[in-house]
């Protein structure tokens, strides 16, 4: 019986404490349209229409942090793509109207036709940042789905994040 007391005890001490630390954190949703500027592929050379792919692009989005409203944003991303899938990963950088930026490493995984997004999910983690961003924390899941222009992709990310210091 004491032992079962303790570990109860012990639970609620250990809950305690993770709902104090999330407390600190914030929600938010990072939203937006990306269109690609660069892109460049060399053949697998395992099956026909598999590549490997570099690209860089702009984003408009949406989205605010500690009361900065940002004003767009930009990826670098290597692929793993075929006609009906993409894997990939990358870094997207957010400036905001301050001048900082926050820095984001993502992963995703899309579906495909012809090598145009039907839709697909991903996730991210914020690994740096400048200014009142810096130290920033932020984890999250995205969604992603074609754009209504030819050559666009639309994202809607969410998750929560803490600045340094508070």
């Amino acid at each position: 019986m004491k032992r079962t007391i303790a570990s109860i005890l012990c639970s609620c001490a250990l809950l305690a404490l993770a709902v104090g630390g999330a407390s600190a954190q914030t929600s938010y949703t990072l939203s937006g349209t990306c269109k690609v500027s660069f892109q460049q592929s060399i053949p697998a050379g395992d099956q026909p229409g598999h590549v490997f792919a570099l690209s860089r692009g702009k984003c408009t989005n949406k989205d605010e942090v500690g009361g900065e409203t940002s004003t767009g944003g930009a990826y670098s991303e290597h692929d793993d793509a075929t006609a009906s899938r993409t894997e990939g990963a990358g870094i997207y950088t957010v400036a905001y109207t301050t001048g900082d930026k926050i820095f984001y490493q993502y992963k995703l995984s899309l579906i495909t036709k012809g090598r145009v997004v039907q839709s697909g999910k991903g996730e991210f983690k914020a690994i740096a940042g400048t200014g009142k961003m810096k130290g920033i924390t932020a984890t999250g899941t995205c969604a992603f789905s074609a754009g209504a222009v030819a050559g666009t992709n639309n994202f809607t990310c969410t998750g929560q994040y803490t600045l340094a210091g508070h």
